[in-house]
């Protein structure tokens, strides 16, 4: 590439090493270039300025890259004539040229280096500009934060020095104003992956700093993930050309209307490059008369168009500083018997001169920033001298207002249906009424004796324990919406207590009753009569003991882990309509730090309980006993009790999360099973006592027999009294006919013996004489009857058989049967 020179009379030349970028990130020598040039021809035209010089410009396109700059600073360096000083354009390539230019004893002039970093005199001993800061456009950001009540930001960046120095100096800024970067994000060459996280992580308010060829693979990424809009607010670096989005880049897929779409609503800040007042500077121009040549030179071009074109004044101001400042150093030096074209690379006194004339030079000052929409429009001023902000009030947000610094999370308690507890509550109430009733019912009907043998001290006791768990459904739907966060622990208190007694009294009674049903009635016949009598002090220290346990078992819980309110987080869900709000679902629950320890124990224990009432019933269940008469429908309670219970426990614990659905299966399952156990327990007690009209007469009691499933044992042991009594008068009277006969048989043989001898003694049986079993033997020691009964030849025959009209006494148990 050879240098292009610009020669305009024949005075000593002072050539100046310059890189301008036609192309690249930054393409500002597109009017710089043009800016430098129209400068040096009106200062080599002044006799007041250097009038024995010609400076001359020699010139290289760095395509804003530090690599080709390199090869080009190699070239000025070592390529005849001696430059006297170096003027770079971009940041990246001044740093270059700035940390090398010292060893060469050579001054660097930058144009449009914005870097904070440049800032630093130690790493760069012999660097000026006359582009100020990019830190100069964090005041103004934070200015307008403020305005808009933002406290929340997000930033994008490539990772070169000058937007990572510009980001530190922006995150010191919003610091101290209370303001937070909540995201940071960073690319080297492709940007994608950190605008999906700026998406992801909900960034509404947005800081861009990168090159303009980088911004347009941003706002195409952008407009990928669709993070433009109402919602968001970008805030972009103002030296980009005005139509940069629209500019086509191979680089990109994106349509020009693609982009155009993705960059509408973003903000810029920029400095003011021109002196707003129409003064004449050093030159002789004002600001209007730079503005009209400038646009001749550029023959005609668009100014959206051209890269550089809003620095093109700072190109202009650094050649006239160059030369003031190289002006200055004349007489200086030839005191000291120099002279400026004596300058080489070895000479440091010349580069002293010129170091000191240029810190001590001064120029109309840039300190105002103005902030600009796309579009663009100038809606305001910043005086960063007199922290003023001058607001023109034209802007204008797609939205009508400008956007939240971030999503708005409302937080929204989950309550209870109303219609739902109202509705189990009526059923619970009702519940209660009945309860009532039948405790009532069986204290009034105490003294009955069919009452009294259904243990109705224990019945009592179910129906109290009944209704605490029907008082549990209450606190069990009271949440949020009706009682304050710090009264909850109170009702967390209530529903454990309730719930807890209620199940101890209700199923411990019934329980009590089963398991002594089986131990003492389902013993061998060989135990039964020595454990028949079943006292009731026995009864009633097993249901305290059931109730103890409990009782212990929840202190101990509410000392060592006592119940608080947790609350559960939902995902977040958004409301109908394009509202920029998300609601954040809360729901309150009663818990403690080892929750489900305490749960394992308690339905542990109340499950063995259970399982163990299933199996007790299902063993009794064909066992009879006056003692407890209605042990079978306990038993058949115990079985609704177990299932309903077994089942929804786990299913509560699963469906905690849905407030309606826990709430209803735990609720409805404690009205059925308080529902059935009161039917089955009172309810056929007291149609028997309406129906048989049964009313506290144990007289009446004993004479009745019930029809009930319950009096069975009671009916059996009456009909044996009736069929005992019947066989007692047969008996009598079969008694009474063999008397009859034995007179009979008597008197026969004392008229036979008249007419027959007397037999052998040896033919006399005594056995046979013996009365049949179970009377009584005569009176006479010997049994002996008279004689002419054994001589009888007509009643004892030989072969054994009896006439139609006598008897032998050997055969008179045949009328016993």
């Amino acid at each position: 590439k050879s240098p292009y020179t610009l020669i305009r009379h024949d005075n000593e030349k002072l050539y100046i090493g310059a890189l301008f970028p036609m192309s690249g990130g930054w393409p500002g020598g597109q009017a710089c270039l043009p800016s430098a040039q129209m400068a040096l021809d009106l200062v080599n035209k002044r006799t007041d300025i250097l009038p024995d010089y010609e400076l001359e410009l020699i010139y290289y396109d760095s395509m804003c890259d530090p690599g080709e700059a390199t090869k080009l600073l190699y070239d000025l360096l070592y390529t005849e004539p001696i430059k006297i000083v170096l003027m770079p354009g971009c940041s990246s390539v001044s740093t270059l040229v700035a940390e090398a230019a010292r060893m060469w004893n050579l001054i660097v002039l930058s144009y449009g280096s914005s870097s904070p970093a440049l800032s630093n005199r130690q790493r760069f001993p012999t660097f000026f500009r006359t582009h100020p800061s990019a830190t100069l456009h964090n005041p103004t950001r934070v200015q307008l934060f403020q305005k808009w009540k933002w406290t929340k930001i997000a930033t994008i960046q490539q990772t070169t020095e000058v937007f990572t120095s510009t980001l530190d100096d922006l995150e010191q800024r919003v610091k101290e104003a209370g303001i937070e970067i909540s995201v940071r994000q960073s690319f080297l060459t492709d940007p994608a992956v950190a605008v999906k996280n700026l998406k992801r992580q909900d960034a509404r308010i947005i800081v861009g700093l990168f090159y303009e060829t980088e911004a347009r693979k941003v706002f195409c990424e952008v407009f990928k993930e669709k993070l433009y809009g109402k919602k968001y607010v970008w805030f972009l670096i103002g030296w980009y050309a005005d139509n940069w989005f629209k500019i086509k880049d191979p680089s990109i897929n994106c349509t020009v209307e693609n982009m155009t779409e993705a960059v509408e609503g973003h903000v810029t800040t920029e400095i003011v490059m021109l002196n707003p007042e129409t003064v004449r500077g050093a030159s002789n121009l004002t600001s209007q008369e730079f503005l009209e040549q400038l646009m001749s030179r550029l023959g005609g071009k668009n100014p959206e168009e051209t890269g550089g074109f809003q620095e093109a004044p700072l190109a202009y101001d650094a050649v006239w500083a160059l030369a003031l400042a190289l002006n200055k150093t004349v007489e200086p030096l030839k005191a000291k018997g120099r002279r400026l074209e004596d300058f080489n690379y070895n000479n440091h006194d010349i580069t002293a001169e010129i170091y000191r004339a240029l810190n001590t030079s001064s120029f109309e000052g840039v300190s105002v920033s103005v902030v600009k929409c796309s579009g663009y429009k100038k809606i305001g001023y910043y005086d960063s001298t007199k922290g003023n902000l001058s607001w023109f009030g034209n802007d204008k947000w797609i939205g009508g207002a400008p956007p939240a610094d971030q999503t708005v999370v409302i937080e929204e308690f989950r309550f209870l249906s109303q219609k739902l507890f109202v509705s189990v509550s009526v059923f619970a109430g009702l519940g209660i009424l009945l309860g009532i009733v039948c405790l009532t019912f069986n204290i009034y009907n105490s003294n009955v004796r069919y009452i009294q043998n259904s243990q109705p001290y224990l019945n009592n006791m179910t129906a109290v324990g009944c209704m605490l768990s029907l008082a549990a459904v209450f606190p069990l739907g009271i949440d949020g919406l009706h009682v304050h966060r710090v009264r909850f622990p109170v009702v967390c208190q209530f529903r454990l207590w309730l719930l807890g007694l209620g199940f101890s009294l209700a199923y411990g009674s019934m329980f009590t009753k089963i398991w002594w049903v089986h131990t003492v009635f389902t013993k061998k016949d060989e135990k039964k009569d020595k454990r028949k009598h079943l006292e009731p002090w026995k009864l009633y220290a097993t249901v305290g003991v059931l109730l103890g346990i409990d009782i212990l078992s929840l202190m101990i819980w509410q000392i060592v882990d006592p119940l608080h309110i947790t609350v559960e987080k939902f995902t977040r869900e958004a409301p109908k309509g394009d509202l920029d709000v998300l609601i954040q679902p809360l729901l309150e629950h009663c818990s403690s730090e080892k929750m489900n320890t305490w749960l394992g124990v308690v339905y542990g224990y109340k499950g063995l309980l259970l399982l163990l009432g299933i199996f007790l019933a299902y063993e009794t269940k064909s066992v009879s006993t006056e003692k407890i008469n209605d042990h079978r429908a306990v038993g058949m309670a115990i079985y609704n009790v177990a299932v309903l219970c077994m089942i929804t426990a786990p299913v509560t614990m699963i469906l905690s999360s849905q407030q309606d659905a826990s709430f209803a299966f735990a609720s409805l399952a404690i009205v059925f099973s308080v529902y059935i156990t009161l039917v089955v327990l009172f309810i056929p007690k007291m149609r028997r006592l309406i129906t048989r009209g049964e009313w506290q007469s144990e007289q009446q009691e004993t004479m009745k027999t019930g029809s009930s499933t319950n009096n069975n044992d009671e009916e059996k042991s009456r009909q044996l009294e009736r069929e005992n009594k019947e066989l007692q008068k047969i008996i009598q009277e079969k008694e009474e006919r063999v008397s009859e006969l034995r007179n009979q048989l008597t008197e026969r043989q004392a008229l036979r013996s008249r007419s027959t001898p007397a037999p052998p003694a040896s033919q006399n049986d005594p056995k046979s004489l013996l009365p049949p079993p179970g009377y009584p033997l005569p009176s006479s020691d010997n049994h002996s009857l008279p004689p002419s009964f054994s001589n009888s030849s007509n009643l004892y025959q030989p072969d054994g058989k009896i006439g139609r009209n006598n008897c032998h006494t050997s055969r008179l148990q045949l009328l016993y049967k």
